[in-house]
């Protein structure tokens, strides 16, 4: 039971034993809690549905019917995702788990300001934060994995697609956001020697305490290393195969023989690691890691954003072209190989087009105020590797949001008769699986209108 669920539980039994709670009535007044619904082997308790009302109005969530019968039902439907990801072994690991959390909390540190601020106003500690997370993320991950999981061989043929937008009515033709190609250009500050000294310095230091017994690999993970994905859980990685890491970390990884050996420091794309065996099985490996990021200078900041407006006006004096400068001057490796072009990696495929919401944040920011063909003054973002880069932008088109043609959007037609089918076979896959599953409603959920048939039975 994670500590949100403790701090409203908790005032839930104390409204009703002071008989205040919500809908207390006569000889039920005083109950604390009570099992309401049965699925499997899995109980829902009132209490569970009263937390669920309570998050949900605090991310102001709105439910589809009677709240009453909607959040019970979709509490159920979540237990048999779940006793389905068992019987298939669908899983999760602490680190996935643990890097969800860690962009969670920077999320909210983001809109509250700092995580002073946060600890202040959820009266936890970031400690705590992450415990009260866990297990619902786990769940919401592993719901999310066995739905892929159960709709993955689904497909539509061009003429499903043709003949879905022929019988569409002129009014429900869905309207097609505005859509834009971006390419840029980045350069990485330079890193001062001393700073890198300095790093490399730390995790020796650690080596050194961890060789004398002072203390252990996952001690010092869970306090310095600057993986967000696997510091809660010691630096622990699972089991992965060698093109899962970074280059030089796995050549370092799948070198080491013994789990009682520190590696030497290996420098990857995100920063400097140590490396320790936990085990090895096959062609997969599980390690940990302490990860260690030099710290960038605003002097080299600023190099970097000179140079980079000095390229800006290269391009717009006609020395280079933008994809020019992009294949042979860029430091990103995703980008250079496309003459700059980024490129939009969704659940269906990849794309150069891009919604401004699904673009990186900085990005976003600047494009909006390009015109087509303009390029950007140079600005900072952190990339995917969570490096601080400069960058130049250059918006290569845009496509105002309009409705939905067959011939110029194809591909978004494309997603939602998939979309659709897909969640047809999932709402087919629950009422089977109720069929199957031993199911006990309370009777006072008897006469709900739900949306999946074979509650009742």
């Amino acid at each position: 039971m994670n500590i949100k669920r403790i701090i409203i539980v908790t005032l839930l039994a104390t409204l009703s034993l002071t008989g205040v709670a919500q809908g207390a009535k006569d000889s039920t007044a005083n109950i604390v809690d009570e099992i309401i619904w049965v699925v499997g082997d899995e109980a829902i308790l009132k209490s569970d549905v009263e937390v669920t009302r309570i998050q949900a109005a605090m991310e102001g969530q709105r439910w589809k019917g009677d709240p009453d019968c909607a959040i019970p039902e979709q509490l159920a439907v979540q237990k048999l995702f779940l006793h389905q990801a068992a019987i298939d072994s669908i899983e999760v690991t602490e680190s996935e788990i643990a890097s969800q959390i860690e962009a969670r909390i920077e999320y909210m540190v983001s809109q509250i300001g700092s995580r002073e601020k946060l600890e202040e106003y959820r009266r936890q500690s970031i400690s705590q934060i992450r415990a009260s997370m866990h297990d619902d993320l786990r769940d919401q991950m592993l719901i999310q994995r066995m739905k892929e999981h159960l709709v993955k061989d689904i497909k539509v043929t061009p003429s499903e697609v043709r003949r879905y937008f022929r019988d569409l009515p002129a009014d429900s033709i869905p309207f097609v956001p505005t859509e834009v190609e971006v390419q840029i250009i980045t350069q990485t500050p330079r890193i001062a020697p001393e700073e890198i000294n300095r790093v490399k310095d730390e995790l020796r230091e650690y080596t050194d305490r961890i060789n004398r017994g002072e203390t252990s690999f996952q001690t010092l993970a869970r306090l310095y290393s600057e993986d967000p994905g696997s510091r809660r859980t010691g630096g622990e990685l699972d089991y992965e195969g060698r093109t899962t890491f970074d280059p030089a970390f796995a050549t370092v990884a799948f070198n080491l023989t013994d789990p009682k050996k520190i590696s030497k420091i290996v420098e990857s794309e995100y920063g400097f690691h140590i490396i320790q065996l936990v085990d090895k099985r096959g062609d997969k490996i599980k390690v940990r890691h302490i990860l260690r990021k030099p710290i960038v200078s605003d002097s080299a900041i600023q190099v970097s954003l000179v140079r980079l407006d000095s390229i800006a006006d290269a391009i717009r004096n006609n020395e280079f072209t933008f994809e020019e400068g992009a294949s042979l001057i860029s430091d990103d490796k995703d980008t250079r190989m496309n003459r700059g072009l980024m490129a939009n990696r969704t659940e269906n495929g990849q794309t150069s087009r891009f919604q401004l919401q699904d673009l990186p944040s900085e990005v976003a920011r600047v494009v909006d105020t390009l015109q087509v063909g303009q390029i950007s003054k140079s600005f900072e973002m952190i990339n995917s590797s969570g490096k601080t880069v400069c960058v130049i932008a250059k918006l290569k088109s845009r496509t105002e949001g309009h409705k939905a043609t067959i011939t110029e959007d194809f591909q978004v037609m494309k997603d939602i008769v998939l979309a659709k089918r897909r969640a047809q076979m999932l709402h087919d896959w629950v009422v089977k699986k109720i069929k199957s599953t031993y199911v006990r409603v309370n009777d006072n959920y008897r006469n709900c209108d739900f949306e999946y048939d074979g509650w009742i039975k």
